[in-house]
């Protein structure tokens, strides 16, 4: 497996693969409307080339045999109350196709993760993860993450409870 940085030349391909992602893991647990609003807010080609363009916003693309099979999107300085680290990363997204899930994809991406927040000086990584997904829960427990504040996170219409975890790296 090979982890690179996404670039301008990945738009379709982030499109593509987080809709999918995120269809593939949440449509059986939500309405087909409010996964419809949420993915054209958040999965057009034009939102992931203004993301890919912000200086404050970095893609890990996971790759199998040079096919994209999963990717994380971290968001520099982002915070949140309840977060108590001083210099902070947030892992905003970490995705894995559907037919990579358990093959080791998520361990990748997350090893990427904690190696950029170090090489960027940052004493903590942190996350928000819907408080109905357990499986997510417990990968983010087995990487040292704890449970440390609430927010809501809006699905489509749909006001939902994610609980904030963090990691200290210091």
């Amino acid at each position: 497996m090979n982890i690179r940085y996404g670039n301008a030349d990945d738009v379709t391909m982030l499109s593509e693969l987080g809709a999918k992602t995120f269809y593939d893991t949440f449509a059986k647990d939500n309405t087909p409307q409010n996964i419809s609003l949420y993915m054209k807010k958040s999965f057009s080609t034009e939102i992931q080339l203004n993301e890919l363009s912000r200086p404050d916003v970095l893609f890990l693309i996971a790759e199998s045999e040079d096919e994209p099979v999963g990717y994380a999107k971290l968001k520099m300085n982002s915070n949140d109350e309840s977060v108590k680290g001083i210099k902070v990363i947030e892992i905003e997204r970490i995705y894995a196709s559907q037919e990579y899930i358990g093959r080791g994809v998520g361990k990748e991406l997350m090893k990427a993760c904690i190696n950029e927040a170090k090489q960027k000086d940052c004493n903590s990584i942190w996350l928000g993860v819907w408080e109905k997904n357990p499986r997510a829960i417990n990968f983010y427990k087995k990487w040292g993450f704890r449970e440390v504040g609430t927010h809501i996170f809006m699905l489509g219409d749909d006001p939902q409870r994610d609980f904030i975890m963090e990691l200290n790296l210091a």
